[in-house]
């Protein structure tokens, strides 16, 4: 089994940063693609942003590129997600996820963390 869990989520101020941690653990070799994707109150599951433990090729959503990062440490199983000047819509509950292939939908992504909340007040 695979299992996630995800820290750092917390209420930040607008345009402020916040690092989000996920570390992995369990049978990953079969899973190469892990990343991010981020649920607001009323609203569907959202790709965020994926990356390969192997390659380290990178893949974000329009809404968040050149403000979010993705990064892993393939010794300590563990994903990142750095997210620069954050505004009001990225309130949300973001979640780690993992898969043997990519994709930008939620229903293609079989392993889920429990997901930890991001509030950006204006």
């Amino acid at each position: 089994q695979v299992r996630l869990v995800e820290s750092g989520g917390g209420l930040v101020h607008f345009g402020e940063s916040l690092s989000l941690s996920c570390t992995t653990s369990g049978r990953l070799f079969d899973n190469d693609v892990a990343g991010w994707f981020r649920q607001a109150p009323g609203k569907e599951r959202e790709f965020v942003a994926a990356i390969r433990w192997s390659a380290g090729t990178t893949a974000y959503a329009n809404s968040v590129k050149d403000r979010f990062t993705i990064s892993k440490d393939n010794a300590k199983k563990t994903l990142y997600l750095r997210m620069n000047n954050l505004q009001t819509e990225d309130t949300a509950v973001y979640y780690c996820v993992t898969s043997n292939a990519f994709s930008t939908q939620a229903t293609g992504y079989e392993y889920w963390g429990q997901g930890t909340q991001v509030a950006v007040s204006s």
